[in-house]
This record gives structure tokens, sequence and C-alpha cells, in this order.
């Protein structure tokens, strides 16, 4: 798969951090080569719970109720409206700006 993750990142985060960026897919390189891991289904609640679990718990060490952070998933996915398929790179990128731990990937 040759997708541009950074260039997909950088178009809802003009300023992102190159260095953030770069150790973020570094970390997620595997579930990104994956086409079916790759994307977030975000209207599938099953997908939204993996999102909520894995990454804003497990990674960056959440402890909002979950409505808050399944709320948080949904605010970002409305922002990426128009794309059909929704990076999960991006997805996370825009996630861990928002709850201020960008600084998990330094």
């Amino acid at each position: 798969m040759a997708e541009d993750w950074a260039a997909d990142i950088k178009k809802y985060a003009p300023h992102a951090d190159d260095a953030v960026i770069a150790k973020l897919l570094s970390t997620y390189r595997l579930v990104l080569s994956d086409r079916d891991s790759a994307y977030v289904a975000a209207s599938d609640p099953a997908e939204v719970a993996t999102v909520r679990t894995n990454f804003l718990k497990g990674k960056l060490g959440l402890t909002q109720d979950d409505a808050t952070l399944d709320a948080a998933i949904k605010d970002v996915a409305a922002v990426m409206k128009d794309d059909r398929t929704k990076s999960r790179a991006t997805m996370y990128y825009l996630l861990a700006e928002k709850f201020k731990k960008l600084d998990v990937f330094k």
C-alpha cells in the first residue's frame, strides 16, 4: 500500500510535528500495512470500542469514561467527514492532539 500517511495527517493538522508523525507511523507500521486495519470505520461500534480501548486507554493512558472518549472519536470522525476512508494514523494523531497527548510519541 502506497499511502502517504504523513500528508493525510497534515491535511487535517497542517502544523503537525514531523517527529511525532514519524514516531506514530513507526509505532503503527504493521497496522498501517494492512488495508483492513489501516482505516477506521467510525460508524462501526466495534471499531469505536477498539480505538477507545486500545488507543485512547491503552496507548494514551486516558481514564475518562467511555461516553466521553466515544464522543471525542465521533468529533474527530466529523472533522474527517469528507474522507470516505478515515486513515487510522490521522485519526490517532488528531485524537492524541485533542487530548494533549502528542508527547506519547516523542
